[in-house]
This record gives structure tokens, sequence and C-alpha cells, in this order.
């Protein structure tokens, strides 16, 4: 029972962490402000990690190579002490190969997981609240995803399915992340 609730919290953080930094490249890509109060929360609680990395990983107009590298780290110690938790003892060398691969894999779940979030929340403050202060940083983390759905989508009139598409794209590419990280370790 105690060893079920630390690796909850265990897998609860390092998650949350991982989401952070994998926002902290997406807003790098769009160039979201990083003056919003929302970029500043997701930078400070990143910062400490991200920027050692910026010294030694150099990043490039449009990818944050730091905040990614920095989210595959994070991935590699979360994968490596639910191991520990799971197995009692620390990961060999040997399986070093195979938990970079799922760290890698882990990282991309991530990022689909915080696709799903942030549509999700856009989609139902678009109902409950559209001129909520944080639906034009929904909207702008979005738009780069939503906008080619909607250019394929037939014209529907008032209603936008777009973000049920992308919704679904995103919740099945997790599950097949979800398939290939469990894969990985049972080789």
């Amino acid at each position: 029972m105690p060893g079920d609730v630390f690796g909850f919290l265990v897998n609860t953080l390092f998650t949350l962490f991982g989401i952070a930094l994998v926002i902290r490249a997406w807003m790098y890509a769009i160039r979201l402000h990083p003056f919003n109060p929302y970029s500043q929360a997701i930078l400070r609680a990143t910062n400490w990690l991200a920027q050692p990395l910026r010294r030694v990983i150099p990043q490039s107009s449009r990818v944050d190579w730091p905040s990614l590298v920095a989210c595959w780290l994070t991935a590699l110690v979360f994968l490596s002490l639910s191991w520990l938790l799971g197995a009692g003892a620390a990961p060999s060398l040997g399986m070093l190969p195979m938990l970079a691969l799922a760290a890698l894999l882990t990282a991309l779940k991530w990022t689909f997981n915080v696709i799903l979030w942030v549509t999700l929340i856009q989609a139902i403050l678009s109902w409950v609240n559209p001129m909520a202060p944080i639906m034009a940083v929904l909207h702008t983390l979005t738009a780069p995803l939503l906008d080619p759905i909607r250019r394929v989508l037939p014209n529907t009139g008032g209603l936008d399915f777009s973000p049920l598409v992308l919704l679904i794209i995103a919740q099945v590419a997790m599950i097949f992340l979800g398939q290939a990280v469990y894969s990985v370790f049972t080789l």
C-alpha cells in the first residue's frame, strides 16, 4: 500500500514536470509571449533544469532542444525510478538503450497528453466562458494543430469538429505510445 502511494506520487510529479517541459518547448516553437503570467509560471517551474542545459545544448530558431532534452531526461529518471519501485533493484547498464527508447516514447506520450488536455480545456471554456483570460493562450497553443484539421473537414456552419478530431488523434497516439513503452520493456 505505501509503495503504491509512493509510485502514484512519483508518477504524478514526474508527469507534471515532463508536461511543463513539453509546454515550455511548445511555447518557444509558437513564440508565445514570455511575459504572459502562464508562460512565466512554466518558465519558473522548469528553469532549474532547462537553463543549465541551455549552456551545453544550442537551441534552433524553432526548436527548444534544451527543454526537449530535459523532458527526455525527466522521462529517463521517471522510468528508472518506476523500475526500481517495481523490481526492487536499479536497472542494469545493459538496459540503458531500452530505457532511453522508452523515455523518448514516454516524452512523446506526455506531448500528446498536453495536446489532449489543452484542446479539451479550450473546447469546454469556449462553451462555458469564451471570454476567459486564458482563452487567448489556449487559442495560440492549439491553432497550429487545429487549423490544418479545419482545412480538411467540411464546413458545418457554426459547429467546429476539429477539436474532437484532434482529441481522438491524441488519444489514439497515447494508446499506441503506451503500448510501445510496454513492449520495449518486454523485449
